[in-house]
């Protein structure tokens, strides 16, 4: 099923001109769970990977602010959940048993850190044909991302750009290699989901306009609120208007704890741009707006573990959104990953 954005709460380049010039155009994603294989796009699918090409491991420091556990471990804790919560209960009856319980505990106790290379897990995949605007190096149509599930100096998981001709993959890998350490919680484990691409435009958060018209936007948003009875008020426009939230490709950051900071590359200086956002869900908040039309409706019955706006499960921070940026002038210069 596709997904539909709806039009926004106001033409928000009409009221202010002065934002016109600075439209973008994202790619929403709308990862939704589903069963992709190699030839699909997918958001914690399988890759499309040749046998003879080396899985790539993370042989960086990480922090362990508590104990790593196994993928076996996240996976056998979400089915018990996701059981749980799909099974009828009576009213004040217990989510878990006490065997269930404990088994909980011990799944989530952990493990100590191995000391050897980790290796990296699948987190996207992107066919160049199912997503406008999306360029990479001469003959490529295919990008994957994948990263290590545990977090590294920037209290971030450490990503790994792959670009590939489809049509050159030979003999395929079908049992990659795990990681044997991730992320305590698995925040970084991304569910299988199948991709629904949908172009809409985005302009700039706040922070990285100039102060007066930031701040006359949110004066105007503070009036919208008069008018109506309700909305964001002064944080109207960032919500609602400006940048899409969610999993996508291209568009605009969507800053919000901290605030826009030079970012150029470190081998030719040139200004970063976004390539992917990875985001820890997809509405909420301040973002109802953006609900795909598709997705309005509640449902009539248990939905199980996974968020209605967070199929992917993954989490960043404090459910903040982690952007890979790319340099413009080459595809093999270091990429950059901040926390917006």
């Amino acid at each position: 099923m596709q997904r539909t954005t709806p039009p926004r709460p106001a033409d928000v380049a009409s009221v202010h001109p002065e934002l016109a010039p600075l439209a973008r155009q994202a790619v929403r994603l709308h990862p939704r769970a589903g069963r992709p294989s190699v030839h699909d796009g997918s958001v914690g699918g399988p890759l499309l990977w040749p046998a003879d090409e080396e899985w790539p491991t993370c042989a960086e420091e990480h922090q362990h602010w508590e104990p790593p556990v196994s993928l076996d471990d996240v996976r056998r804790r979400r089915a018990l959940l996701e059981a749980a919560w799909l099974r009828p209960r009576e009213p004040h009856e217990d989510l878990l048993d006490a065997d269930q319980r404990a088994y909980l505990d011990k799944l989530q106790a952990g493990h100590p850190a191995q000391a050897g290379p980790n290796a990296l897990l699948p987190v996207a995949q992107l066919y160049l044909r199912d997503v406008p605007g999306l360029a990479g190096p001469e003959g490529a149509d295919l990008l994957q991302v994948l990263w290590c599930p545990l977090d590294h100096h920037n209290w971030l998981p450490a990503a790994r750009l792959v670009w590939r001709n489809a049509a050159s993959v030979g003999e395929l890998l079908t049992d990659p290699p795990e990681p044997a350490d991730v992320e305590h919680y698995g925040n970084y484990v991304p569910e299988p989901c199948v991709l629904h691409p949908e172009v809409v435009t985005e302009y700039p958060a706040p922070h990285e306009l100039p102060k007066e018209l930031a701040a006359r936007l949110h004066d105007w948003g503070e009036e919208q609120q008069k008018d109506s009875g309700a909305g964001a008020g002064g944080a109207y426009y960032q919500y609602e208007l400006s940048v899409a939230p969610g999993w996508k490709v291209g568009g605009w950051g969507p800053w919000s704890f901290s605030d826009p900071s030079p970012m150029h590359c470190e081998t030719c200086d040139a200004q970063y741009k976004p390539l992917l956002t990875v985001g820890s869900g997809e509405w909420g908040g301040g973002s109802g707006s953006w609900i795909p039309l598709e997705d309005r409706e509640e449902p009539s019955g248990p939905t199980g573990l996974r968020s209605r706006a967070n199929p992917p499960t993954v989490t960043i921070g404090r459910g903040y959104n982690l952007q890979i940026y790319v340099c413009p002038t080459s595809f093999d210069h270091p990429h950059l990953e901040v926390m917006q």
